[in-house]
């Protein structure tokens, strides 16, 4: 599927990230336009992408490293999981429904005697393990000296400890739904982020690599975007120190002299997440006319 001149053929993950990715990617302005929500052939109005699909993550570090995709997004988890040789571009801080990565975890029933994997490596049966990623679990329970039946689950993995499995291998952002199972985590065998991958041979093409680039910058731009607001503010000469004192800035605030010398204009970029203890400190300390923007893209 491959193409000349940079333009690249791109997948996208279909079910948990789906929403959210497309959302990113609406954001970034590279929209994926598809004639419904069950289609699995898409489009992007945009010169650098060719073809688009959206498929199951599981699959897409394999189909990139084919090269039957030059680009593509999955998660970290599905990488190793699937051994796939691909070339991470970095990674995308967003995953189903936070900025946060997902962990993929070893957990036992919440009575159950073990409390991590040396536990598990002393006991002298065979555990049972059941898990969506039997090749990563097999790897880190042989590499601790666990002697372990690893079986593959099709889903609801939480419910078979202890009938079914002795333990099971699940990913979780919050560890609330194993909790809810009677479940107790006792082991974390991967932090795992949404990245975008590329084909090796895509990326050691330099037109397609130029390309890889750019949407990389578009995408990770609009995710820094979205945990800053711009800051804009007055200040009387007199309270300038002040103000700046307790002003954050990427770098340094822009700070503009007010016609007539009547003071200054200042703005800046701060993080989202203080903006409601900033604001109120901003005006204790003499700023006025204080207007908080929303931001689209951060590019450095």
């Amino acid at each position: 599927m491959g193409n000349d001149g940079g333009v690249l053929n791109l997948v996208l993950p279909k079910g948990s990230l789906e929403r959210a990715t497309l959302e990113l990617f609406a954001a970034a302005d590279l929209t994926v336009h598809r004639s419904s929500d069950v289609d699995y052939r898409a489009s992007i109005d945009d010169p650098r992408v060719g073809e688009v699909r959206i498929l199951r993550p599981q699959e897409i570090p394999v189909y990139v490293a084919e090269g039957r995709f030059d680009l593509g997004i999955t998660g970290r988890d599905w990488i190793e999981e699937r051994g796939a040789e691909v070339v991470s571009l970095g990674e995308l801080s967003y995953s189903k429904a936070t900025s946060n990565p997902i962990r993929v975890v070893l957990a036992v029933a919440g009575d159950s005697p073990f409390d991590s994997l040396q536990d598990l490596a002393a006991h002298t049966g065979r555990l049972r393990v059941a898990t969506e990623y039997p090749a990563l679990t097999t790897r880190a329970l042989t590499a601790s000296g666990i002697d372990a039946e690893v079986s593959l689950s099709y889903g609801a993995t939480e419910a078979k400890v202890p009938d079914i499995a002795d333990c099971v291998v699940e990913i979780t952002e919050t560890g609330r739904a194993l909790r809810a199972a009677g479940l107790k985590i006792i082991h974390t065998l991967l932090t795992s982020r949404t990245e975008l991958i590329a084909n090796p041979a895509a990326a050691a093409d330099p037109s397609k690599r130029h390309a890889m680039g750019q949407i990389m910058t578009l995408l990770a731009g609009t995710l820094e975007a979205r945990e800053k607001v711009l800051v804009k503010l007055n200040v009387a000469t007199d309270s300038l120190d002040a103000v700046l004192a307790v002003l954050p800035s990427l770098r340094s605030p822009t700070v503009s002299e007010l016609s007539g010398g009547a003071g200054f204009a200042v703005e800046t970029v701060a993080a989202k997440s203080e903006i409601n203890t900033l604001i109120p400190a901003l005006k204790d300390n003499g700023a006025t006319d204080i207007i908080e923007l929303a931001l689209s893209k951060i590019v450095h």
